[in-house]
Formats: structure tokens, sequence, C-alpha cells
């Protein structure tokens, strides 16, 4: 063959289709070969080192396969950030985190300790432990130890690179690429989030009374009595882990890097709750507290357990608050994820 007709051969495109199959299964292994066109005709011409290449055309064919069902694909996602805490195989969390985890959790239940010492030694032992409005409300929104080391700052290493991550590295562009809504994303991320303050914060409490009324043999007229404040404890805590979730993956969802969502979270619930409470000390004004998120979730809190209120405000006015908090989160976390496209940004 002369060199003119293999010039003429190597400049004509394959149209082969490409499939692969189990016939024809990917290996692994490729060649590019460097396509270019000097003049406007077009039409590609092959680069030549070596032997000639080829220029195929590659046809993408659709999935024909039987997808999962929408649970087990938001299942996938929720499991992905879960199980990484406690097993290998899915997003690893860092050996740090995970060790303030467990002992955070030995803290939750802290309560408990005092309780079966008081059962086996007497009630004046752990009396000031046992059930009542004061140690409810304290176990939920108690201001140190549990919203000053315990809750914010798991809050904070949790929800700190969730959504920030994806948008750093371009992982949105596996989620979205899948038959995955954006309203699937942020609520599969969300429950992720708030499980694990769930557990912290309410779980740990239904585990604290539990004990109380094994160990010490509380009847049925003590649990009616105290079953409502029960209750009203439970509905602060769920207060306090949407607030804290919402907040938290507002702020992850505005950054590419998981410092500034930590620090940010931080910086509003204990720097807002420290300006607050120097502004009602020196100038004898409350209303700071209503855009302190720990302050007016405090006095809703104290309203629903009916232990005696700390703030001269009305609970309704923090309940407002609380609802705005998260009303604005949720908004700008909605926002800033619809902008996210299936590809890095």
């Amino acid at each position: 063959m002369s060199e003119e007709a293999a010039e003429q051969t190597a400049a004509e495109p394959v149209t082969e289709e490409v499939r692969f199959d189990e016939a024809s299964p990917v290996t692994g292994a490729s060649r590019i070969e460097a396509a270019y066109s000097a003049d406007d005709v077009g039409q590609a011409s092959v680069a030549k080192s070596g032997p000639s290449g080829q220029v195929f055309t590659q046809t993408y064919l659709p999935w024909t396969g039987t997808l999962n069902p929408r649970w087990a694909r938001n299942y996938a996602v929720y499991r992905h950030h879960m199980l990484g805490l406690v097993k290998s195989g899915h997003r690893p969390w860092p050996i740090l985190v995970r060790v303030y985890l467990v002992l955070v959790l030995i803290g939750s239940i802290g309560d408990i300790f005092p309780v079966l010492l008081g059962s086996l030694f007497g009630d004046g032992l752990g009396q000031v432990f046992m059930v009542s409005r004061d140690s409810l409300y304290a176990h939920v929104l108690g201001f140190f130890p549990r919203n000053v080391l315990y809750y914010p700052v798991v809050t904070a290493l949790i929800v700190g690179t969730m959504i920030s991550e994806d948008r750093l590295n371009g992982t949105s562009a596996l989620y979205f690429s899948r038959p995955i809504t954006r309203l699937d994303y942020v609520a599969m991320k969300y429950l992720a989030a708030a499980t694990v303050l769930f557990i912290l914060c309410v779980f740990s409490l239904f585990v604290y009374y539990t004990v109380e009324v094994l160990a010490m043999g509380r009847g049925w007229a003590w649990i009616v009595d105290t079953f409502p404040i029960l209750l009203g404890a439970t509905a602060a805590g769920m207060l306090l882990v949407v607030t804290y979730t919402s907040l938290g993956l507002a702020m992850s969802s505005v950054s590419t890097n998981g410092f500034f969502p930590a620090i940010g979270l931080l910086a509003l619930v204990l720097g807002s709750k420290s300006v607050a409470f120097l502004v009602a000390l020196i100038f004898e004004q409350d209303v700071l507290y209503l855009f302190s998120p720990y302050d007016a979730l405090a006095n809703v809190g104290q309203a629903l357990v009916g232990t005696e209120s700390n703030y001269d405000i009305p609970w309704t006015w923090s309940l407002v608050s609380v609802v705005a908090m998260n009303v604005l989160s949720l908004y700008l976390l909605a926002n800033r994820v619809a902008s996210m496209e299936v590809t890095r940004e």
C-alpha cells in the first residue's frame, strides 16, 4: 500500500459502535490518540505516531436494568454517613471525632450513675440527680457542659464537612448523576446529622428516665406524675436537635471547607449567648436573647418543662424566634443545594 493510500485510510473515521458486555468486557487498558484537523474540512485527521490509530464513534447506551426503589437509594446516602462512624467501607470519620463522640455519649448518660448509686445506698445519695423538672430540663438544655462541650461541638464536627465536602470534591456529580433528587439529598444529609444529635440528647433522656423507673422501683402513680414532664423535655430536645442541625447544614452549604461551618456554628451558638448575657447584665435589656439560638431554646424549654423561667421575655416570642431561625436556615440550605450542578464546582 502506498504512503498516499495509507494516509487516506487513516483519515477516514471509523463509525464502528463500541459496546462493552460480557463478551467484550472493559479491561481497564486504553489508548488515546490525538485527533486534529489542519484544514476546515469538517473531518479529523489522526496524528500518526508509529502504527496508525483510529477514532471510534462511541455511543452511550441508556441504562436498561432495574433501578432500586427510592427508599433504597435514600438509605444508601444515609448509611454512607452513619455507618462510617462504626465500620470501614463508608465515609471515613477521623478517629478523634469517634473518640469524642464516645466521650460525649458517656457524658450524656452520666446521670444514670448517681441514680444507680442511690438505688444501692439510699435515695439521699443521688437525690439531686433523680428525675424532676429541673433535672430533666438540665439533661436537655443545661448550659454547662451539655450546651458548651457536648451538643454544639458534636453538631459542628458532624455537619462541618457534610455538604461543603461535596462542593469541594465534586461529589455532587456522583449524587445527582443518579436518580437522586435534591430533596432526597438534603433530607438524608439532614437525617444523618440529626440522628447523631438525637441519640446524644433525646435517646439518652429516655435511658435516664427508664433507669430510674427500674432501679428505684417507681410505681404507676409516679410515672403518671412525671411522664408529662418527660414529654415536655422531649419536645425541647427535639427543638434543639432540629435547630442545631438546620443552622449547621446551612453553614456547611455555603462553604467549600469544613472549618468555616464548624467555627461559624460554635460562634453563633456560644458567641450570641455571651453577647446577649453581657448586654442583659450591663444594660438590663433582654431583647438580644431572641437572637441567641441557645437562649431562645432555653426559654421555650423552661415553659415546656414547667420549671422556673430565667428570662423576662415571653416564651412565645422565643418560639417565634426559633421557628424563624429554622425557616431561614432551611431556605438558605435549599437555595445553595439547588445551585449545585452535576459538575465539580
